[in-house]
């Protein structure tokens, strides 16, 4: 170790042997490679300073001699740099420790490797084990629903048989039509009642006579109607969610008051209010509160707020808040109309009524439903009627007098806004006018309707007073054979026929031939005039407009 004479760090680690430990060497080499020389190299010197001429030529040869020694130095670093690396490559303590390392490292990623591979073949293990799992709930759920679509036929079956026995039971019946019972009527048992009702009712109608087997089905029909009665009932007072008052209690407490709703003048009030007083406002919602002036909370307002505020407008009311908002319409009348009219008037000329008949013949029929749609000839009458009562009245043209008739068949009674609607599409006539239009038109329509039933009913007497006089003229009239052809009818086949009504409706196929067949003793032509009839005394004892 010649080179260790010259190291500044004092003493020199030794180089050891096979048995030193692998730290001791770490340290040798540690050593070397940081090592530090004190050596100077004065042989190398190329120039004597002694022998300078000047100073610039000293210091000139002062920095050349430097240059040199620089370079000797770093020669004999690199020369022990290279011989500690050739040591450490062929140190057999360094290459065993390598080899060690190398083979840990080989090891941890074998393990690593064979980790992941049992990974992969848990989770596959696991997705076999899950799929062997649906396969076998798949095929429990099968055989479940088989047992349930077996167990289904089966019942069906049974009900089928059920039904073809209570068929064959009832078929004498029908045939007979004991009690009013037909083939429709045991039908209707037939889809109604389940299973164990059928065979309970077959049951007891084996074994007994044809008409105590008529009365079993008829009382069985009478409880079905009574049960689907029920249900109506039932359906009907649900939808609308209101809490009738039983045995004069209140439904609702005093905490449970329901909210009053919000007029439109309050949310108009409230919009301004929320704009007239920002965010930041001291007591805000108080303050709006006042402003609105109609005690609502804060609380109700806050509601409002997130509720009412937000609704978007209903497209379908565009046309009803128009003509809320828009400013009447101010109409000039024209003298000379006015004076054409009056003059007409005091003629005693009607104005307007033929052409009025006919271009009123030519409009297009509406629905039945609409309960202000007045005939055209009935309009042209009331218009004769009242020419005299109109003096004093604003005068109406032909032209207006269609428009209002036109527009009363547009809008029918239920149409929201109605009147308002009417008396836009009438040209200057204001709402008021259009109802006292209306007035007057069927005041004058009743009058005459009065004045034709009175001279139908004189023509009866007159044609009675004739045949007194004359006995020998024949007894055959219009009027007496449609009397002759209307027959009483009881109470129980009132009630016949309303049931049978309920029981067929409009889509049911031969409709009349089955409520005729319901109702005994009757056609199906008297009970289309008894249905007619009814309907007529309906729709008499509602309210006129």
């Amino acid at each position: 170790m010649r080179n260790g004479r010259w190291s500044v760090g004092q003493p020199v680690p030794t180089l050891g042997d096979d048995k030193t430990s692998i730290r001791e060497v770490d340290s040798f080499y540690n050593f070397w490679y940081s090592f530090k020389s004190w050596r100077e190299f004065p042989h190398s010197d190329e120039f004597d300073v002694e022998q300078a001429e000047s100073r610039d030529h000293k210091r000139w040869m002062e920095r050349q001699n430097a240059k040199l020694s620089e370079k000797a130095r770093k020669e004999e670093c690199t020369r022990i740099r290279t011989l500690v690396d050739n040591a450490y490559k062929r140190d057999p303590r360094v290459l065993r420790r390598k080899e060690e390392e190398k083979a840990e490292k080989l090891r941890k990623k074998e393990a690593k490797v064979m980790a992941k591979r049992m990974q992969e073949e848990e989770a596959a293990r696991i997705i076999e084990e899950e799929r062997k799992r649906k396969e076998e709930e798949d095929k429990k759920a099968a055989e479940i629903a088989s047992n349930q679509k077996k167990l289904r036929e089966k019942e069906k079956k049974l009900l089928r048989r059920e039904r073809t026995r209570l068929r064959t039971l009832a078929a004498p019946i029908s045939s007979k039509r004991l009690l009013g019972i037909v083939d429709d009527n045991v039908e209707t048992l037939c889809s109604s009642l389940d299973k164990e009702q059928l065979s309970s009712l077959c049951d007891r109608m084996e074994g007994k006579e044809v008409l105590d087997m008529a009365k079993l089905l008829s009382e069985a029909l009478d409880s079905d109607h009574k049960l689907k009665d029920e249900k109506e009932d039932e359906k009907n007072s649900k939808p609308n969610g209101s809490v009738a008052m039983m045995n004069g209690q209140v439904p609702y407490s005093s905490s449970e008051k329901k909210e009053k709703p919000w007029a439109k003048e309050e949310i108009d009030l409230l919009r301004k209010g929320m704009v007239k007083f920002p965010k930041g406002t001291s007591r805000r919602w108080e303050v709006i509160s006042e402003y609105i002036g109609t005690a609502r909370s804060v609380e109700e307002i806050l509601k409002a707020t997130k509720t009412v505020l937000l609704q978007k407008p209903d497209s379908a009311k565009a046309f009803d808040s128009f003509l809320e908002k828009r400013k009447p319409t101010v109409t000039i009348a024209s003298p000379l109309t006015t004076r054409d009219d009056v003059e007409g008037l005091s003629n005693g000329n009607v104005p307007a009524t033929e052409p009025l008949a006919s271009d009123n013949s030519n409009l297009p029929e509406s629905s039945s439903q609409s309960g202000d749609s007045i005939k055209s000839d009935d309009v042209a009458a009331a218009a004769n009627s009242n020419s005299s009562s109109s003096s004093d009245q604003d005068s109406w043209s032909a032209a207006q007098e269609r428009a209002l008739v036109q527009a009363l068949k547009t809008f029918p009674k239920e149409t929201n806004q109605r009147w308002e609607r009417v008396a836009a599409a009438v040209p200057g006539k204001s709402v008021a006018q259009c109802k006292k239009k209306l007035t007057l038109m069927k005041e004058s329509f009743r009058s005459n309707t009065v004045t034709e039933k009175n001279e139908d009913l004189q023509e009866p007497a007159n044609h009675e007073a004739e045949k007194g006089k004359n006995p020998e003229a024949p007894a055959g009239n219009g009027n007496s054979s449609t009397r002759a052809d209307e027959d009483p009818w009881t109470e129980a086949q009132e009630k016949s026929l309303i049931q049978a009504l309920k029981t067929f409706p409009k889509d049911t196929n031969q409709r009349w031939e089955r409520i005729g067949a319901a109702v005994f003793g009757k056609s199906v032509t008297q009970c289309k005039k008894k249905f007619a009839s009814l309907k007529d005394g309906f729709r008499s004892k509602k309210p006129a407009v």
